[in-house]
């Protein structure tokens, strides 16, 4: 048995197709054009492929799109007075700040100074506490890109035993609330939980969000499950040839080739969760630009 690939682009096409419809349904109908501003302090590359890409397909879905790229030497109170000036923009329905921040800067500052009701990347507390207590809530855009996919693949989620294995604030945490909340029974698992192999094995839905290397192995796995991989870390090529040139690949958390030969469905690394991640951005600002023009969600 080989795995059915799940194909994050596809499912990502299709949803910023459906954001771009809702977009100019709510400037016809509504005169509303929700926008969307990104904040990138410093030189960081991944941050600004990043940037460019979210920059991209916001205007490409018809959206309001604003970069304010700032020198890395930006200090604190400036950074926290452009986001107290995007709070006020009325033109403005969602604001993320690119993580990681430099280090002389206050990350955990930044979310607790965005207004709950425009942070489209789902970190403030209260968009935590909501969602933990089942209220509405902007959810952190990868958690929900997984929980997209699940159901493209898996249709009813109810009954599932699924195991998280990470505990971060951006993914782990709230994609196991989010699986509570479609009557999942959840374990939360670490690198510190005992047996995380035999863990790992109970899962009919198993989602990897640990940021190790291929830290899941194939006999981790059981027969048959779903396996959502959130990992994106960067490896030497196998290719001694191709290491030799400091040549590097993306890879999962989980073990690839090995996984295929046991799981019903895996998402690839690339092209799994990561094109959801941005799609779903785009989603949570038209969300937010509703609800904050009190049109029903």
């Amino acid at each position: 048995m080989t795995a059915k690939i799940i194909d994050g682009k596809v499912v990502a096409e299709r949803l910023r197709a459906q954001v771009a419809e809702e977009v100019a349904r709510l400037r016809a109908d509504y005169k509303l054009q929700p926008g969307l501003a990104v904040v990138l302090v410093g030189e960081d590359p991944a941050s600004q492929v990043y940037v460019r890409s979210k920059g991209e397909h916001s205007l490409a879905v018809g959206m309001h799109s604003v970069t304010h790229r700032l020198p890395a030497e930006t200090q604190q109170a400036e950074l926290l007075r452009l986001v107290a000036e995007l709070n006020a923009d009325p033109l403005i329905h969602g604001i993320l700040v690119q993580f990681p921040l430099p280090k002389h800067l206050d990350e955990k500052a930044v979310i607790a100074a965005i207004s709950p009701d425009k942070d489209v990347d789902g970190l403030h507390t209260v968009n935590a506490g909501r969602l933990a207590s089942g209220l509405p809530a902007l959810v952190p855009c990868t958690p929900l890109g997984c929980m997209i996919l699940l159901r493209e693949t898996l249709g009813d989620l109810t009954g599932k035993r699924a195991v998280v294995v990470g505990r971060s604030q951006l993914v782990g945490k709230p994609v196991a609330q989010l699986l509570l909340q479609a009557d999942c029974t959840v374990t939360i698992a670490h690198s510190r939980t005992q047996d995380l192999p035999a863990v790992c094995r109970e899962a009919d839905i198993l989602v990897a969000a640990v940021g190790r290397p291929r830290m899941i192995r194939g006999d981790w796995i059981k027969p048959g499950a779903t396996v959502i991989d959130v990992g994106i870390n960067r490896v030497p090529f196998d290719d001694p040839e191709k290491a030799a040139q400091g040549k590097t690949k993306l890879v999962g958390d989980v073990h690839y080739k090995e996984a295929l030969e046991v799981a019903g469905a895996i998402t690839p690394v690339p092209a799994g969760v990561g094109p959801m991640t941005v799609a779903c951005l785009l989603q949570n600002t038209v969300t937010a630009a509703k609800r904050l023009a009190g049109i029903e969600v």
